[in-house]
């Protein structure tokens, strides 16, 4: 564990505060919540043994006031590199390594349903694209498509409309971003064209959801929930629709503030806070069987 030898609180307050109010998509609630930060720092708040009891009190602090879970300071236990994102790189590249490249299952169930498990990220698109494509291409000849997001964590928007590109027949508005950095809005559409065969518009379709699918992921199911395309099928979702970047504020300790927010083009909003919440509710352990049976009832309808 890092000690306060090594690790004084003033400095990594001092500079998540700054990074909120210079960076967090909601400027009146970043000035909130970092006099928040700077005043619990004065009474002696996070006065505490080491980095990674600090980060569990300053994230609890940082979502207290609209309980955004993309505000975090995040703990890592090895020594991360100073630049923009490369803690969350570090971090995830393991994960991809070890999990297939991001799509861990695919099987042929009983009936010509196929399941696909994406899984523990969306992984940015550049690294993840060939393994997607390779399994997105072996479930496009089965009769109804089950994906398998309760285990996601979130990722990357770009793969989002890469895995939706392949679901879909026609270029289809997906998502809008709102970013704060210039006041701008910035649309995700669907690809005209992708590697590998499709499964389409038209066949059925279905995502598994549990309280542990987040972010990206989230945004993968209720694009396609809202476009009409899936039927989501578990547990309503963690709810952070707030796209973030991570800045290293101390060797072991990375702030993640978000930059942007979600605005689905059909809902004209998203699922910050709600989560997306299942058109079939079931627990998420149940929730392959459902959908299965689900697909099985349609294919002989």
């Amino acid at each position: 564990m890092t000690t306060l030898t090594n690790l004084q609180p003033a400095p990594v307050i001092d500079e998540t505060a700054r990074l909120l109010t210079e960076h967090y998509v909601f400027p009146e609630i970043a000035e909130q919540v970092a006099d928040l930060l700077r005043r619990r720092l004065a009474e002696g708040a996070y006065d505490v043994d080491g980095a990674e009891e600090l980060a569990r009190l300053v994230t609890a602090d940082l979502q207290s006031v609209n309980d955004d879970k993309h505000l975090r300071l995040k703990y890592h236990a090895d020594p991360v590199s100073p630049g923009e994102g490369a803690a969350t790189l570090e971090s995830i590249r393991r994960d991809f390594d070890t999990s297939l490249g991001g799509a861990p299952r695919v099987e042929l169930l009983d009936g010509g349903v196929a399941v696909v498990k994406l899984a523990p990220m969306l992984f940015p698109l550049d690294w993840t694209a060939e393994p997607l494509t390779a399994a997105l291409t072996l479930d496009s000849r089965a009769r109804a498509l089950i994906v398998d997001l309760r285990d996601n964590r979130g990722g990357d928007p770009d793969t989002v409309a890469f895995v939706c590109s392949h679901l879909l027949d026609e270029r289809t508005h997906l998502n809008t971003m709102y970013w704060r950095s210039g006041d701008r809005t910035e649309q995700s559409w669907s690809l005209p064209h992708v590697p590998g065969a499709r499964f389409g518009g038209s066949k059925p379709l279905y995502v598994l959801s549990s309280d542990r699918t987040f972010s990206a992921a989230e945004e993968l199911a209720y694009d396609l929930q809202q476009l009409g395309r899936a039927v989501v099928v578990g547990e309503p979702t963690r709810g952070g629709a707030h796209p973030c970047k991570g800045w290293t504020v101390h060797p072991h300790l990375e702030a993640t503030v978000p930059t942007g927010r979600a605005i689905n083009p059909v809902s004209g909003t998203n699922w910050e806070g709600t989560g997306v919440q299942p058109d079939v509710p079931c627990p998420a352990a149940k929730s392959l069987d459902q959908a299965h049976e689900l697909a099985l009832a349609r294919l002989v309808g």
